[in-house]
């Protein structure tokens, strides 16, 4: 063992001994209705607030984490199967060549998938850290899957961070994996002996996730049935996943429609879709008819107004918006609402979208939101500084974002 190696295992081992008293603290004193102050510095405010609640429904000295017998439904229906399938050979090598466990599992911290050298994966069986294994914070407290669940983010959890006892022994690495719509679809960790801890591991749990969530974004789609309108970034309109031939004009008027479910008189709309053009009102009429025999007669008379539905990404994204959703609107939000359209609705449009989008990601503290948000906004400086603030410095994304923001500012 070199003197660096010697050095960290002195550090680590004391480490292990503060959070073990502070640990001890917390988890042998009956009353867990009082906010308690660590006493350690060491004892990180996540944890602290992970322990906290996970004492209501975790006894510290559970030896096991509860499970299902038969995942099989669960794991051929996931979403998670064929990208983890494929990269399975990757995910072996990494697991076996640094000594960890490497784990996947699905949005309630249920274990799907796990590989490693067999001696470690016999002592994870111990503690079912296997698959079946439900491993969220009210069944096994604070560890590195309930973690990144928890918290939407990667998170790390050292030796006594562990609410339970029993996995003292171990630290892990986690983060989450979103599905291409950005919600939750599960979580991959890598777990090992807390003697190998190293926050070098962090990185290539983000890498392995993002190449996770890369395969997600690239599978083919499952067509969805009706009429679906795709128009951030793009403009098309769909009927059962097939194309639907429609010129520019109607479809601005069918995404103005869509937003505006309460619908146009014909003078809004009019005003809406030509301005302050000298267009004859029967040019409008013309169109909106047109547009009604393209969707079945979905749209009213008198008062232009959509009756059936009409899924539409626009719309998704404003209530992702409405509701304060920033991951889905950050994942929604493929490029401005049907780029190119001069149209004084659709422009007015994409001002809003764009700005509530950019907004909600200049507020938040998650630093994926904005380095997602900075490959569809190239040229938002403020947003690429936004992000390299959050990056840790040693992220590889750092780079990525550096140079978006070089170019940002010599544009």
């Amino acid at each position: 063992m070199g003197f660096y190696q010697v050095a960290q295992f002195r550090t680590l081992t004391q480490q292990r001994v503060e959070l073990e008293r502070e640990w001890e603290r917390w988890a042998r004193t009956p009353n867990i209705a009082m906010p308690r102050t660590p006493r350690t510095s060491l004892l990180r405010k996540e944890v602290a607030q992970s322990w906290q609640r996970s004492l209501h429904t975790v006894d510290p000295g559970r030896t096991v984490a509860p499970g299902l017998d038969d995942i099989g439904d669960l794991w051929a229906e996931s979403p998670l199967r064929r990208p983890v399938t494929e990269l399975a050979p990757d995910l072996r090598g990494i697991a076996e060549d640094s000594g960890y466990l490497a784990v996947v599992s699905d949005a309630e911290g249920t274990i799907l998938w796990s590989c490693g050298a067999r001696p470690l994966r016999r002592q994870a069986e111990q503690v079912n850290l296997a698959p079946g294994g439900c491993w969220n914070e009210s069944h096994m407290g604070t560890n590195g899957l309930a973690l990144a669940l928890r918290t939407d983010r990667p998170a790390s959890v050292f030796s006594a961070e562990h609410l339970v006892a029993v996995l003292h022994g171990w630290v892990c690495y986690s983060a989450p994996i979103h599905g291409p719509d950005g919600r939750q679809v599960g979580a991959l960790d890598l777990s090992g002996s807390w003697d190998r801890s190293h926050p070098a591991v962090l990185t290539s749990v983000r890498a392995l996730v993002t190449a996770v969530e890369t395969m997600l974004r690239a599978a083919e789609p499952t067509p969805s049935p009706g009429l679906r309108l795709d128009c951030l970034g793009t403009a098309r309109l769909l009927r059962d996943g097939s194309p639907l031939p429609l010129p520019p004009r109607q479809l601005e008027i069918l995404a103005l429609l869509a937003l505006e479910p309460n619908g146009f008189t014909p003078e809004q709309l009019h005003t809406a879709v030509y301005g302050d053009r000298a267009v004859s009102t029967s040019t409008l009429k013309a169109d909106v008819s047109r547009l009604r025999r393209a969707t079945g007669g979905e749209i009213t008379n008198r008062r232009y107004l959509l009756t059936g539905p009409v899924g539409c990404d626009a719309v998704d994204l404003l209530g992702a918006i409405a509701t304060g959703d920033v991951t889905s609107a950050v994942w929604l939000y493929r490029g401005p609402l049907l780029p190119g359209s001069e149209t004084p609705g659709v422009v007015a449009w994409r001002d809003y979208l764009h700005v509530g989008v950019r907004t909600a990601v200049l507020a938040s503290d998650r630093v994926e939101h904005a380095v997602a948000f900075g490959e569809r906004a190239p040229d938002d400086v403020e947003v690429h500084e936004h992000a390299l603030r959050m990056l840790p410095s040693g992220d590889v994304r750092r780079a990525v974002v550096t140079a978006r923001l070089h170019t940002a500012l010599h544009a």
